[in-house]
């Protein structure tokens, strides 16, 4: 009986260490005043559709235009430029095979976006459109999640721009290196269930999708799929620390409102509205 108990006892004090561990694992930073970034709507890559492409210099512009914010994704080229777009690879957006961080600018300027006009911007151009639109920039890790070259040179373009900012990234190292060297950005950790990822290592999953990779980045915000809104990870950083929420990506009115009583902002997607034709 006493044996039996002791065993007990031990497994309650374990388990008590490991979640306080935990908690200290998901913690975020001290919260800031973000003030200017709460309950506001961020249009994911622009406002596009099947005629304006996402991450296009129109989709942005009309973004601006309609009074939204904007969420947009930056990566580096081979020749060290920084560009705009979202995926890893050039097949979904420009129907052409291989990795955009492999290709120059110039190399990338022969490509369109989806069969238009446009072509893949170069982010000094993204900021000159958006002039003092508030700004959500994500940082890509198809770069290297630790490639701090790319944190560098999209602080310093930052630096000219005359809106308010945040950064963000899936790579708990790009966000602390804004934590180490430029304290004084907001930045934000991305993050989700991982579902999509079916190769990934489990525990490498659980790790990411509870947040524990915030004892690497210590964010302002925690920015989080609003589909998976209930995962046990988003609960108990809600509850137990109350940061500043971002929610990505509602798409249509109904999940808007849904993610609004949830976060504090939200990414959304929204078709641009159509011009009048005499």
């Amino acid at each position: 009986m006493i044996t039996a108990l002791k065993i007990l006892i031990t497994i309650l004090i374990v388990f008590v260490l490991l979640f306080c561990f935990y908690l200290y694992s998901i913690k975020p930073g001290k919260r800031r005043d973000t003030s200017y970034f709460e309950q506001k709507k961020y249009a994911h890559r622009g406002l596009h559709d099947d005629e304006v492409p996402e991450n296009s210099l129109t989709a942005f512009r009309l973004a601006k235009e309609n009074g939204f914010g904007v969420e947009l994704d930056v990566q580096m080229t081979s020749d060290g430029q920084l560009v705009v777009f979202h995926d890893g690879t050039l097949k979904r957006m420009c129907g052409v095979e291989g990795k955009l961080k492999n290709f120059t600018y110039d190399e990338l300027q022969e490509f369109r976006l989806k069969d238009t006009d446009e072509r893949i911007p170069l982010f000094s151009d993204v900021l000159e459109v958006l002039d003092s639109t508030d700004l959500i920039c994500e940082i890509k890790g198809d770069n290297g999640a630790r490639n701090y070259v790319i944190c560098e040179k999209v602080y310093d373009l930052l630096q000219t721009y005359k809106g308010q900012y945040c950064i963000e990234s899936f790579s708990p190292f790009l966000v602390k290196w804004f934590r180490k060297k430029h304290p004084e950005v907001i930045r934000g950790q991305l993050s989700c269930r991982f579902e999509d990822n079916k190769n990934m290592n489990p525990i490498v999953r659980f790790v990411l999708s509870h947040l524990m990779t915030n004892l690497i980045s210590r964010p302002d915000f925690v920015a989080y799929n609003h589909e998976d809104s209930k995962n046990m990870g988003f609960r108990i950083i809600k509850r137990f620390f109350r940061p500043f929420l971002v929610a990505w990506t509602a798409k249509g009115e109904e999940q808007q409102r849904s993610a609004e009583k949830i976060f504090d902002s939200v990414i959304f997607e929204k078709n641009p509205p159509k011009e009048k034709k005499d």
